[in-house]
C-alpha cells in the first residue's frame, strides 16, 4: 500500500502551529526549529512562506484580529456609535483573552496586517459616519485599543495571593480582604472591565454632545 502523503506545508499550517506555541509557551518559544519540528518539515522550508520569525508572529496576531466581530460597525446595523463601541470592545477583549501571549505583538499596531487594518478602518469609518470629526475618531480608535489591550495584559485579581498573612494590616491597613480576590478573579476582572468601559463611553458621550454644538 502507498504511504499516506504528509499534508502540504502552507501559511495557514505554520500560523496554526505558531499560534499554539505562543499560547502554550509564549512569544520567546517560537523559532523556526521548533515550528519545523512541530510540522514535521525542515527549517528552511518555512522560508518559502515567511521570511522572518517576526512575519510569522505578525500573521499569528492578525489571525487573532480576524476573530474580532466588526458587524456592529456596519452602517445598516443600527446600534449607534456608543453601543457599537461597547459590543466591539467585548468581542475584541474576548479574542485577546483566549490568546493573551500575543498581545505584545498586537500592541505594536496593525502595520501592514490585513485583519488589523480592517479593524482600524471599521472603527474610524463608523465614528466619522456617526458625526465625530476625523481627528476625534482617530483618538477614539487609539484610546479604545489602549483600554482593551491593557485589560488583556494580565489579571488584576489574579495578582493577589490566597494567603491572608501576606496582607498584614499593620503594613497594609486597607487590604484586609485582598486574599479573597484570586478566587473571584473572573468576577472582579469582568466587573472592572465593564466599569471602565462604561466610564469611558460616558465620557465620550459628553464630548459628543458638546461637539455637536460646534460642528
Amino acid at each position: 500500500m502507498a504511504r499516506p502523503r504528509k499534508p502540504l506545508l502552507s501559511r495557514d499550517r505554520i500560523v496554526e502551529a505558531a499560534g499554539a506555541l505562543v499560547d502554550s509557551e509564549g512569544l520567546e518559544a517560537v523559532s523556526t526549529r521548533r515550528l519545523a519540528a512541530a510540522l514535521g518539515v525542515s527549517g528552511p522550508s518555512l522560508y518559502n512562506h515567511f521570511r522572518t520569525k517576526d512575519e510569522i508572529l505578525d500573521a499569528v496576531a492578525d489571525a487573532v484580529s480576524a476573530r474580532v466581530d466588526l458587524s456592529m460597525f456596519d452602517s445598516k446595523d443600527g446600534r449607534g456609535w456608543r453601543l457599537a463601541l461597547h459590543d466591539w470592545a467585548h468581542s475584541y477583549r474576548g479574542a485577546l483573552s483566549d490568546h493573551p501571549n500575543i498581545v505584545p505583538v498586537l500592541a505594536r499596531g496593525p502595520g501592514r496586517r490585513p485583519a488589523g487594518l480592517r479593524v482600524a478602518d471599521a472603527v474610524f469609518g463608523a465614528m466619522t459616519e456617526a458625526g465625530w470629526p476625523p481627528a476625534h475618531a482617530t483618538r477614539i480608535g487609539a484610546l479604545m485599543r489602549y483600554f482593551i489591550l491593557g485589560s488583556a495584559v494580565g489579571s488584576f485579581a489574579g495578582g493577589f495571593v490566597d494567603d491572608r498573612a501576606a496582607y498584614d494590616p499593620s503594613d497594609y491597613p486597607h487590604l484586609g480582604q485582598a486574599h479573597l480576590l484570586a478566587e473571584r478573579q473572573h468576577e472582579v476582572d469582568e466587573g472592572a472591565f465593564e466599569t471602565g468601559l462604561t466610564a469611558l463611553l460616558d465620557g465620550l458621550a459628553i464630548q459628543y454632545e458638546a461637539l455637536k454644538g460646534t460642528i
